[in-house]
């Protein structure tokens, strides 16, 4: 008895093994099973992903027989990079809404009503509107200084001038032209503010209003008056 009952473990585990032989190692791995048709037709069936199959759709199936998803064709180069480049514009999007997000903030922070809107864009233009004052001045002085000049000039009709006379008035002709043309920038730089406030004040209101940084789109740095954080 002591025999036979030492024999039926060993049975038992022979029987195992037998069973475990017997079943198709083909397409059972642990992952589950690959199917695919292949360009001739031809249905493959296999424990990993299907060689063969790379450009064609497979699917996998459980162990019974269920499918368990479908495994798209491997892309292309071509596929590749447009896939690349697609998600490189979303994060190029993203970044861009962050971005957004982080100046309406700092917008905000700085701006935190009208008052102080208006306060930041008067001063802005009090710098140019000294700078433009004194351009002023400086054409009246250049004025003034050449008044003699053509004075003295006039002692000399239809004749050329003395040199250092024709020099200081050649001087005074250069200083003047500079003149006015940085009050014409300076002029410019004055619209410039104001445009730039005007555009910033329309999205802060939105913002006060309750609209959520970010969500405006985005907004160039050269259009903001208040600096990124």
């Amino acid at each position: 008895m002591a025999r036979r009952g030492r024999l039926v473990p060993g049975l038992c585990l022979l029987a195992a093994c037998t069973a475990v032989a017997a079943e198709p190692s083909s397409g059972r791995g642990p992952d589950g099973i690959y199917t695919c048709v292949d360009d001739s037709g031809r249905k493959i069936t296999s424990d990993r992903p299907i060689p063969e199959c790379v450009a064609r759709e497979q699917r996998l199936l459980n162990r019974d027989g269920s499918l368990r998803r479908v495994v798209p064709p491997t892309p292309t180069a071509d596929e590749r990079a447009e896939i690349e480049a697609r998600e490189r514009r979303a994060a190029e999007a993203r970044a861009a809404q962050a971005d957004a997000a982080r100046r309406d903030r700092n917008l905000m922070v700085r701006y935190p009503n009208e008052d102080t809107h208006q306060r930041a864009r008067e001063s802005a233009l009090e710098t140019v509107r000294v700078a433009i004052r004194a351009s002023e001045q400086r054409l009246k002085l250049l004025a003034s200084e050449r008044k003699p000049l053509l004075d003295e000039a006039e002692f000399y009709p239809g004749k050329p001038l003395p040199p250092k006379l024709r020099q200081a008035m050649d001087a005074n002709d250069a200083a003047t032209e500079a003149q006015r043309a940085a009050m014409a920038n300076q002029e410019a730089e004055l619209v410039r503010i104001n445009k730039l406030y005007d555009a910033e004040l329309e999205r802060l209101r939105r913002l006060w209003a309750g609209a959520r940084p970010g969500t405006l789109g985005p907004m160039p740095a050269e259009t903001s008056s208040a600096p990124a954080r």
